[in-house]
């Protein structure tokens, strides 16, 4: 019965530590990011990563999301006699939901994952290593890049989700089922207000500090070679998009 009881204790004071040491990786990133010189070459490659090769992605994924969307609104609203409201339930569902998660979860498959693999195989290689021998830090070389990336790349991406979903619904709905154009986009200027499309770039934000952290934390602290790589990598994809889906809900009970 003892030994259970050591276990359980063990389990979460390694829990605890490893909140603590998470946290305070995100603290060092954070003041690695005001300290200048900032390092804009690889800033501006992490963004081109993270963010414009992630472009098809969003844009297909978001296409045929708006496109399902409309398509099941459609029929759902046709049984109250509601089809003009077909507009604001894809542009709404969108805006405040589905684009910021969906697109938070396909940019953490593509990039997420890689992010987590490449700094996992400099850290096994010892370039991780050889950088703090030479006294320059890998936060400032690979973590704030990443950050800085995430912050900038998420909402753009999940603007992007949008939009497209926003248009796919209208293929659906207007071209494929006859529904006015005027009526689609007059009930999402009636219904969609500012508020709605910044509270979607602030949860796309938040989403993107969650899969630096989770990744790069991930990636930074592998261990045991190869095998240690593969485990952060799955580990990280895993613990990023359960974390994306958890903070959506507390996000939700304070914007609504």
């Amino acid at each position: 019965m003892l030994s259970i009881f050591q276990r359980m204790g063990r389990a979460v004071l390694d829990a605890l530590r490893g909140m603590g040491r998470m946290g305070t990786f995100f603290a060092t990133s954070l003041y690695w990011t005001v300290k200048p010189p900032l390092k804009f070459g690889r800033v501006l490659r992490q963004i081109s990563f993270i963010g414009s090769k992630s472009i098809p992605l969003i844009v297909l994924t978001g296409g045929f999301t708006g496109m399902i969307l409309g398509l099941q609104v459609y029929y759902t609203l046709r049984k109250f006699g509601a089809e003009a409201y077909l507009g604001p339930a894809v542009a709404l569902s969108l805006i405040r939901e589905l684009g910021p998660v969906l697109s938070a979860l396909m940019i953490t498959g593509r990039a997420g994952s890689a992010i987590a693999a490449e700094i996992g195989i400099m850290r096994i290689s010892e370039q991780v290593d050889a950088l703090e021998s030479m006294s320059l830090s890998p936060f400032r070389y690979l973590m704030t890049p990443n950050l800085i990336a995430s912050l900038f790349s998420f909402p753009l991406l999940g603007a992007i989700f949008n939009v497209v979903g926003i248009y796919g619904g209208y293929i659906v709905g207007v071209r494929l089922l006859g529904l006015s154009s005027g009526t689609y986009f007059s009930g999402i200027q009636d219904f969609v207000e500012m508020g709605d499309v910044t509270d979607s770039l602030i949860k796309s934000a938040c989403f993107g500090i969650i899969v630096f952290l989770v990744c790069c934390y991930q990636g930074y602290y592998t261990r045991h070679g190869a095998e240690g790589v593969s485990r952060a990598t799955t580990t990280a994809v895993v613990m990023a998009s359960t974390l994306i889906l958890v903070w959506d809900y507390f996000l939700n009970s304070v914007m609504i």
